[in-house]
């Protein structure tokens, strides 16, 4: 047998006999099984001249972290007539990725597609004397803005909070910002609540018997409120216009213009409120609240500001049809700056709606919140309005828990102390809705009968309305909040058939 670039059998090689003889054994393993440079073997052509040996370890500089550990048997391309010898390169630098299959001197001529290119770190076996390590194949991202350290991006960190430079909080137990970005169900708090309402469709249900029920309860002398309340108070809002329906195919009347003959003051108003359709209620009270002088704007704030972007939409284009104005010019010309702003971002309905979150976003997300607010001299209010008003509840709060991750401050006392005015209270309002919609329900229930006097107008708002959604969450909020049941605050606050109607709304 013979190798290229060597004389036959091994002719002319210093130390060793012309021919080798079968059954004779060498004085040193013939080429390629022994290592190249040992006595008798001549140094290659590729390597400066004079070098007595191949060095038995690499002159070159380990690339720490390029490629995973050596595995056996397997080595690197090399051009020419030699096989490569494994002790001159660092165990680090040859890949494991190869198959064990792999036959030396056959690899592929791309490295897999799981690193990025880049020049191949040994070009042509010519190996240059002052061969420079290569940076990572991953270049490190870092979690800071430009020009920023971790101490100035957590305030509250020292220094020594960060283990490793791994560049996360050592009580964070999320990924660090640099990795790709992992969607995942919120862990952190429970996932959107489903309707708890006390009021349910009844089934059966006979309109036509329902609307015979409330004409004779108007026929005649007097009138039967209780008939109207055990009708009224135990339909859904879709089954009472069924019944209006009904009611006017049957008798040629009006069923609202009945009942607001036969009926007068606050138990009058929630009638009426119940037997008109949801959204065209609401669109009603809003055009209330910007009617005349002055403008109410806790009202555009409770409806608004809680809104899904299904119940914005509704409630535009019900505004249209019974107004002819579009909703949100009649709100740009009663408010302004960055209330004005905030109700407009919120008019368009295009409010992320998913239910899982991003990680990595909502960390970005806290960083600008912070660098917008705490972390700078004023306040940047577009930061806060286009978060606020875009992401998901869920993904809002992740954002928020991320944010207490870094400062140790709870997201809603931020913004009290970034903000003031009706701003204020449309941010409070939106961070109060992502958390537990029922504890702002039950707050503003409780403001409408607290004090001196009632506010009635809210009262029939919130009751009529959320009876439907999630009446039961509002209640328990209620007396975990206020050591007191709901029923039995409206019934301290109302009299009368108004007081009776309420309860049933509230009890279902």
């Amino acid at each position: 047998m013979s190798y290229p670039g060597y004389p036959p059998n091994n002719q002319g090689f210093p130390g060793h006999p012309g021919v080798q003889q079968p059954g004779s054994q060498l004085p040193y393993p013939p080429y390629p099984g022994g290592n190249v440079g040992q006595q008798g073997y001549p140094m290659p052509s590729a390597y400066p001249p004079g070098q007595p040996s191949y060095p038995q370890q690499s002159p070159y500089p380990p690339q720490v972290g390029q490629y995973p550990p050596q595995q056996s048997g397997q080595f690197l391309p090399q051009s020419g007539p030699y096989a490569p010898n494994p002790s001159m390169y660092p165990s680090s630098a040859v890949p494991s990725q190869y198959p064990s299959s792999t036959v030396a001197g056959q690899y592929p001529s791309t490295i897999p597609s799981q690193y990025p290119p880049q020049a191949s770190p040994y070009p042509n076996a010519q190996l240059p004397s002052g061969y420079a390590p290569q940076s990572a194949a991953y270049p490190t991202q870092s979690a800071y803005p430009p020009n920023q350290s971790a101490t100035s991006v957590y305030p509250n960190m020292t220094a020594g909070g960060y283990d490793g430079g791994s560049r996360v909080p050592p009580q964070a137990a999320y990924p660090p910002v640099s990795t790709p970005a992992h969607y995942q169900p919120l862990s952190s708090s429970p996932a959107q609540k489903k309707s708890n309402p006390t009021l349910r469709p009844v089934n059966p249900f006979d309109p036509r018997r329902d609307a015979e029920i409330l004409r004779k309860a108007m026929k005649g002398f007097g009138t039967d409120e209780k008939s109207i309340i055990q009708v009224l108070a135990h339909r859904v809002n879709s089954q009472r216009q069924e019944i209006a329906i009904q009611f006017k195919t049957m008798f040629g009347k009006d069923l609202i213009s009945d009942l607001k003959s036969e009926l007068s003051g606050k138990f009058e108003d929630l009638v009426v409120a119940l037997m008109t359709p949801t959204y065209d209620f609401l669109a009603k009270e809003i055009h209330y609240a910007i009617d005349g002088i002055g403008t109410n704007e806790e009202t555009i704030i409770e409806i608004i500001c809680t809104a899904s972007n299904a119940e914005i939409n509704n409630i535009k284009m019900a505004y249209h049809k019974l107004f002819g104005k579009d909703l949100e010019k009649e709100l740009m010309g009663e408010t302004s700056g960055a209330f004005r702003r905030l109700l407009v971002s919120l008019c368009q309905g295009q409010r992320n709606e998913s239910t899982f979150v991003d990680v990595a976003s909502a960390q970005t997300d806290a960083q600008n919140l912070l660098q917008a607010g705490e972390l700078q001299f004023g306040t940047d209010e577009s930061t806060f309005n286009m978060i606020l008003c875009s992401r998901s509840f869920c993904q809002l709060q992740q954002v928020f828990l991320e944010y207490h991750r870094l400062t140790g401050r709870d997201f809603e006392d931020v913004v009290k102390s970034e903000f003031s005015g009706d701003i204020e209270n449309g941010l409070r309002a939106v961070v109060k809705s992502v958390r537990d919609k029922s504890s702002y329900f039950a707050k503003r229930l409780h403001e409408s009968m607290a004090g001196f006097g009632t506010n009635d107008r809210a009262l029939i708002r919130i009751v009529a309305t959320r009876c439907e959604i999630d009446m039961v969450d509002i209640k328990n909020a209620y007396m975990s909040m206020y050591g007191k049941s709901l029923e039995a605050d409206i019934a301290d606050d109302t009299s009368g058939d108004y007081k009776k109607c309420l309860t049933a709304l509230v009890v279902g």
